[in-house]
């Protein structure tokens, strides 16, 4: 399945049905009154978060969508029938703007939230409701409402509690196929994860989602790479953990760079993350491993080291993840 997070749809509300004129007509009944019935409501438009699907892509190959119009009245006072609402699933963690100024208008996140996004038309009364004391023979029947109707962007950040971070090949993708049923890509050539992978890890009788998120670089806060795709969306996991190669020749100056740019797409992104995670501790020596130990990190991060090769310090890790997580 393709990864989209980002879609233009249009939604229309059903139109209501327009309300009847007619007039009772009967054997023996020469002057019958007026029995023209009410139209039905148009059916609306409704959004409800699922869990259980993380890719807008559907709504690549269906872009619009309209609800059901009411049944016009009809005479004997019969209303016509209010059509049914129309569901429209979306990944929980997607936002709804509207397409053309831009403004939010409901945040998805809850699974199971619900939101009508195009409400229905009222239906149009018929004659019979028009029947006064001084008009008993009205000859005036209202029209149906028109059904609201939107062109919404969707905007999907993927929820998440752990999310992986790291510039390309720092191992992040490894680590989530180690400690989850994930199949994210991996190679032994550099190479970065195009679109975030979830996993659910699990530690003892806990679970939780770990989200790889595509290689970060220099300058992605201004677009450069996957730039603003990679980044928002490591806006909705609960607790970052920032990898780094052992390999590296300056790993402080790798976190700055990461920070750094988490810092200018928003300042709340560097508050999340909680650890710094050395990867790859099977490609180095026990000196290299000492001066890695002496690195140190702002707010006194905890730092801790794996092997998703060997397995080496993945079940530390884990535990690691569900105390941030916990706190």
């Amino acid at each position: 399945m393709h990864f989209v997070d980002e879609a233009v749809i249009h939604v229309k509300g059903g139109d209501g049905g327009n309300g009847c004129v007619s007039f009772r007509r009967e054997k023996f009944v020469p002057r019958g009154g007026p029995d023209g019935g009410n139209g039905g409501r148009g059916g609306s438009i409704v959004l409800v978060a699922d869990k259980s699907l993380t890719t807008l892509l559907d709504f690549h190959y269906r872009a619009s969508f309209k609800a059901g119009r009411g049944q016009h009245g009809q005479g004997s006072n019969k209303f016509g029938r209010s059509a049914e609402d129309m569901i429209i699933k979306l990944p929980a963690g997607t936002l709804v703007k509207d397409a053309e100024s831009g403004e939010t208008i409901v945040d998805m996140v809850d699974d199971g939230q619900e939101f009508v996004i195009a409400r229905g038309g009222r239906g149009g009364k018929g004659n019979a409701e028009f029947a006064t004391s001084t008009d008993r023979a009205p000859r005036r029947a209202d029209p149906g409402e028109l059904g609201e109707e939107k062109n919404l962007k969707l905007e999907l950040k993927l929820l998440a509690d752990i999310g992986l971070v790291g510039f390309p090949n720092a191992g992040k993708s490894t680590l989530l196929s180690v400690i989850s049923a994930a199949k994210p890509k991996i190679a032994d050539y550099p190479f970065t994860t195009l679109n975030p992978v979830l996993g659910i890890a699990k530690f003892k009788e806990r679970s939780f989602v770990v989200a790889d998120m595509p290689g970060l670089i220099e300058g992605a806060s201004h677009g450069k790479g996957l730039g603003i795709s990679f980044l928002k969306h490591i806006e909705r996991t609960r607790a970052i953990a920032v990898l780094i190669e052992s390999t590296s020749p300056d790993p402080k100056e790798d976190f700055e760079k990461l920070l750094e740019e988490m810092r200018l797409h928003s300042e709340e992104l560097p508050k999340k993350v909680k650890m710094v995670v050395f990867t790859k501790i099977d490609l180095v020596d026990s000196s290299r491993l000492k001066e890695l130990r002496k690195v140190e990190f702002p707010r006194k991060l905890k730092k801790h080291f794996i092997s998703a090769v060997t397995g080496n310090g993945i079940e530390e890790l884990l535990e690691m993840f569900w105390v941030a997580l916990k706190k």
